[in-house]
């Protein structure tokens, strides 16, 4: 197996993007999987190196990266030391640095594999809002596979509250990462970028909009994101399939970090649903 690990994106007047890779040399044209994680999320997190081992060992190449805000650096992708950059990200943020990560994949680079046949798109959590917009929107996806998806992000805004008027007057707001400790800020550019792009943003309008197959997975248990979430995409566009995991949670077993060679039984069984759909689509 190939693996290239903590490649560098770079573009003009763009923050880099830090990637990996995961394929199995072969002749044949192989269908590359485009990786988005979620809130507070980060490429390393977790088990995220064994599912990516997974789909390359079932012959895709599996492709996961930071977004350029995500308060990691090309020296830490782990942490988050750039609270500045993680202050600054938005959903417009995240949508181009997804779609820098598709014209790399267009333009043949290097350390892809040589023969590129289709992209498809997974995103967990906030990443499975991010992706389901973009595969709306882009022709070059042939499908869509969403983990413990969101189905809304103006909810999460929690308008008309003290907190949100708060947020407003002083222009910044903090949240705690409960396993750094940090407090992560979040400047009041994320809510006027999410007001200036509204329409485009709503996760909703996407879904009753894609025309290609779309598959989501979510765990009966998970906290986080509750299943009602994934019922609604499934209610918006009928033809997509969905898949529950009783007693799953938000990361389907797993947690950060993951020293266990093996994965958690349920996501497991997320890995062979999303192989099984990709191959049949």
């Amino acid at each position: 197996m190939i693996i290239k690990k903590n490649l560098i994106l770079r573009t003009e007047d763009k923050k880099p993007i830090l990637y990996d890779i995961y394929f199995k040399k072969n002749e044949n044209p192989q269908h590359v999987i485009v990786f988005c994680h979620g809130y507070k999320g980060f490429k390393d997190w977790g088990a995220w190196h064994l599912v990516a081992e997974k789909f390359a060992e079932a012959g895709f190449c599996f492709l996961k990266f930071n977004f350029s805000h995500n308060g990691g650096t090309m020296e830490n992708p782990i942490d988050f030391p750039d609270l500045e950059a993680f202050a600054e990200n938005n959903f417009t943020t995240e949508l181009e640095d997804l779609d820098r990560m598709l014209k790399l994949i267009e333009s043949g680079n290097n350390n892809l594999p040589n023969n590129i046949s289709e992209i498809s798109l997974i995103g967990h959590s906030r990443g499975g809002g991010i992706v389901l917009i973009k595969a709306e929107e882009d022709a070059r996806i042939k499908n869509v596979i969403t983990w413990a998806s969101v189905s809304d992000f103006k909810p999460r805004f929690l308008e008309d509250t003290e907190a949100f008027e708060a947020w407003k007057a002083t222009g910044v707001t903090y949240v705690e990462n409960s396993r750094t400790k940090q407090k992560l800020p979040h400047n009041f550019q994320f809510y006027e970028d999410y007001k200036a792009n509204e329409k485009r943003f709503t996760i909703k309008r996407a879904v009753e909009n894609l025309t290609i197959p779309h598959l989501i997975i979510h765990g009966t248990d998970d906290s986080t994101v509750q299943e009602k979430e994934a019922k609604a995409l499934q209610k918006w566009n009928p033809n997509c399939k969905l898949v529950l995991i009783t007693g799953a949670d938000h990361v389907f077993g797993a947690q950060h970090p993951w020293e266990n060679e093996n994965l958690p039984q349920d996501l497991e069984r997320v890995i062979s649903e999303t192989i099984d759909f990709l191959k049949k689509n």
